[in-house]
């Protein structure tokens, strides 16, 4: 997988929200130190995570599961624009067929487990996908057929309060292996200044089966 930042809030617009309360903008030190220390006294320490949702971040994240999609899916504070599968299966429609022999081309539109007898069988089901389209049958319906391993992008767009959560809970070990992969990802993605605030959140990284 990977996963890109397009686009940050700067760290001073949190902590000019934060001096709103007080009016304090005369300490500012533009997104400095002290402001760094003054988002996390506030919204950390102090437990006023509302002030955290002034921080907005939007990644791309390529090549990921639609199964991984779907647990995504299940933290709503955050915006995703997902590609269309209606619009982008015609994408296999020109390849030839694939067997397990064909594991490497197949891995172009799959996320594989390591695991044999489960990466076999997304193999046949994205042949068989293969086929429907082929026959005529249109994107929207032939989507049914889709296993749950085939691959996805999307846009994503969430605030520091919400990645906080996010992280914490997709960076354990009890996660799927495969969105520990992404919350570790995405913390990686942030902008130095900003990783301070997930910390905290990141869990020790643990080896994983898949």
């Amino acid at each position: 997988m990977t996963v890109t930042l397009h686009h940050h809030t700067p760290l001073v617009v949190c902590s000019d929200a934060i001096r709103t309360c007080w009016q304090s903008f005369d300490k500012s030190d533009n997104g400095g130190e002290k402001d760094r220390e003054l988002i996390d006294r506030v919204g950390n320490k102090f437990k006023h995570a509302s002030t955290l949702e002034h921080l907005v971040y939007n990644f791309y994240i390529e090549g990921i599961s639609r199964a991984l999609l779907q647990e995504l899916a299940r933290h709503r504070m955050a915006s995703l624009s997902v590609k269309s599968t209606r619009y982008t299966l015609k994408e296999l429609k020109d390849e030839e067929p694939f067997s397990i022999d064909h594991k490497e081309r197949a891995e172009k539109y799959l996320v594989m487990t390591d695991v044999p007898i489960v990466d076999e069988m997304s193999i046949r089901a994205l042949e068989n996908l293969r086929i429907v389209l082929v026959e005529g049958i249109s994107n929207d319906r032939a989507k049914y057929c889709l296993p749950e391993s085939y691959k996805t992008e999307l846009t994503w767009t969430i605030n520091a309060r919400s990645l906080q959560n996010f992280i914490a809970l997709r960076s354990d070990k009890a996660a799927l292996w495969e969105i520990r992969d992404l919350a570790r990802a995405v913390y990686s993605a942030l902008p130095q200044e900003h990783r301070y605030l997930f910390e905290n959140s990141l869990k020790e990284e643990h080896s994983h089966e898949h």
